[in-house]
Formats: C-alpha cells, structure tokens, sequence
C-alpha cells in the first residue's frame, strides 16, 4: 500500500504541468479565482494527516489571512508558526495557480517540537489540528508578554476590565466559543452555571444520522441521581439534578470533531465507527443559552477532513474545501475539482463524498473535522 502511494505521488509530481492545466481547464480562465491558488502538498512519509489539516486551515480565510500578515513582521525565532507562514506565504505568491508544495520546513520543525509526530506513523488529525492551534495561541501569548516586558506596549495597555480576556489572540478570535454547564436542583430549582472555553467541539456519532442531530445530543439533559446526586449549595445537601451543556459564544469559525473512534474494552484497542452522518452546506446551532450573543448566527460549510481507513494509526486522510463557489479535493500532493455531491431533499442540501476512484475504492471512507465559517 505504502509502496503504490509512494509511485503515485512520484507520477503526480512528474506530471505536475498536465494536472495543473487540467484543473485550470476544468475550472474555466474565466472562472479561475483571481489571487487565488490551489497547490497540494507532499507526503513525508505518513504525513497526510498534517496535510489535510493544513490545506483546511488554508481556505478559512481569517486564519489564512492572520498568518500571512505574521510573516511580514519583523523576523523572529524560528517557530512553528513562522515556519507556516512561510508555507502558507510560499502558496499564496507562487506563480502558477496549481501545483505542488513541499511543506518541508514545517514538517521538520513539527517533528523537532513533539516527539509525538517525529516518526513516520499515521497520527490523528483532530490531535494535530488541537496542537497547532493551541502552540499558535501560546507562541502569541509569549510574544505579547514579552513585548510588554520589554516596554513595546506602554502602560501595560493589553490589560483591560475584562481580566482573563487580557490573553487572547487571534487564534482566540477566530476559533474560540464558550461553553456553559448549566445544573438545575430538582428541589429548590436554584440553577448554578460553569462557563468553559472551546477551540473545537467534539460530539458523539451515531447510526444514520445528521450533523444537526449529533449537536442536539451534545446538549441532552443528564439527570444527576442515586450515587451521582448534585451537592446544591442552597440546600446545603446532595439533591438530585438536571444538567446539560449549552453554547454561550458563538466562535466565527466553528470547528467540529466527529468522535469516530471508539475505545473497545473487549477488544482492548480503538475501533473506527464508520457511522453515515449528513451535513448542511449552512447550519445553525439551536442549542444556545439565554444569554448567548449572536445566537442566530449561520455558518457555511468551509472545509471537511476525510479519514480513509478502519482505525486511528492507519489509513489515509483527505480533505474538500470550498473555494469562490468551487468545491476541491486535496489529497496530498494531488488536487481535483468537482470531487463531491450534493444530496437534496425538501428542506436542506447536504454533503456527501463522491471522489475520484481511488478514494471510492477506500473501504469506511468519513468525515472527521468539519470546518464551518460564520456568514
């Protein structure tokens, strides 16, 4: 498998100039997005996770856009997030519209930084994608600090009234929601709150079902009982209780991870729940709380990771993105267009994977990161 791949990828690389005329043709010059560019990425040797993720990230345009604005700063440290924008910068002034990236740089400085992904293993792409943001977020709060420390922001003015939101970054910006946790005690009906703050939403999966219906589940009332009672601070005892989940803050881009990986005890490994599960192109999250701001929000569909395989450490990934109106697969090194279908019904458009061959003939094919950009 890995050796077809590999001679795969050579032949897609040789061919580089076909593939690329090919998809402009396709596309249409007059169609063709100005400014815009649409280059795959080389495979390092099972590093397809990182790739899709990347080529998600690409075509959320804020982040996009932040990223390419970091690397017009002054130079700094080499970093994981220097190294992506130089990717991110190398794509976006390339002079040919298609073609073929080596994301070399970042992948070394992402194999010197966690000994997690420096091997050539297949790795889980929601834990990267959590990694990157989360360095990302870290690195920028470093450099506000230290920029602080060293004068750079007079009177300490990153302080505000707001606290803890002192620290936020563009990362924060873009992805960040709020959860709270909401009890009610089923004696007194006195309700206490817990806010929580999210870069992704990782919602169960089941048999047959839809996105919509995955994220009401996540906000299902649990009630609290037998051993498991509630300690009411009113009641001053353990009562019983409801609790549920509610989105408080809306992030600007929504990031959902589908949990298709199920530990099983008899098995004693993961297994992969290849569970159909259907999507709006736009959606609307309902189970907001009260107090939530913007709670009528939409967001459109922007991006959706494809894990090809039966369990975690192996298989392939995949991502389809929606670019000025077009829809692409990435895959690795190799970029197509028209790469998906659209279901229909009364009520709702929906997304499903249609591909090229090579990606149909893939045994448990779905979706694993869905990224959604509000309107």
């Amino acid at each position: 498998m890995d050796v077809l791949m590999t001679v795969r990828r050579l032949a897609s690389i040789c061919t580089m100039g076909a593939n690329a005329s090919a998809l402009e043709k396709e596309i249409g010059p007059e169609q063709f997005p100005v400014n815009e560019h649409y280059f795959g990425l080389v495979n390092f040797g099972n590093t397809c996770y990182c790739n899709s993720v990347l080529q998600a990230l690409y075509f959320c345009r804020p982040f996009r856009e932040k990223v390419l604005a970091y690397k017009v700063q002054p130079r700094k440290k080499e970093s994981l997030l220097t190294c992506l924008s130089d990717l991110f910068n190398s794509i976006a002034t390339q002079k040919k519209k298609v073609g073929v990236i080596p994301p070399k740089k970042f992948i070394s400085r992402l194999r010197k930084e966690n000994e997690l992904f420096d091997n050539y293993m297949q790795q889980d792409a929601h834990e990267f994608l959590n990694y990157l943001l989360n360095t990302i977020a870290d690195l920028l709060q470093e450099e506000k600090k230290q920029e602080k420390q060293n004068g750079k922001l007079q009177n300490g003015s990153i302080e505000s009234e707001e606290g803890d939101k002192t620290d936020l970054t563009w990362v924060h910006e873009i992805f960040q929601g709020t959860l709270t946790n909401e009890t009610r005690c089923l004696n007194c009906e006195a309700v206490s709150s817990k806010d929580e703050d999210f870069l992704d939403l990782s919602v169960d999966v089941e048999q047959n079902t839809s996105i919509t219906h995955c994220l009401r589940g996540f906000s299902n009332t649990e009630t609290l009982c037998s051993e498991y009672k509630y300690y009411c601070e009113q009641c001053r005892s353990k009562q019983e209780a409801q609790k549920r989940m509610r989105v408080k803050k809306l992030p600007m881009i929504l990031a959902l991870h589908l949990k298709r990986f199920k530990y099983m005890d008899q098995l004693h490994r993961y297994t992969k729940l290849s569970y159909r599960v259907v999507f709006p192109l736009e959606l609307r999250l309902f189970n907001t709380s009260g107090d939530a701001t913007n709670p009528d929000r939409m967001y459109d569909l922007v991006a959706v990771v494809v894990h090809c395989g039966s369990g975690p450490n192996r298989g392939h990934y995949i991502t389809i993105v929606k670019s000025h109106g077009f829809w692409l697969l990435f895959d690795d090194d190799i970029v197509e267009a028209n790469s998906i279908q659209l279901e229909t019904d009364e009520n709702h458009r929906y997304y499903s994977i249609c591909g090229r061959n090579s990606v149909k003939s893939r045994r448990q094919v779905s979706s694993n990161e869905i990224l959604l950009q509000a309107k």
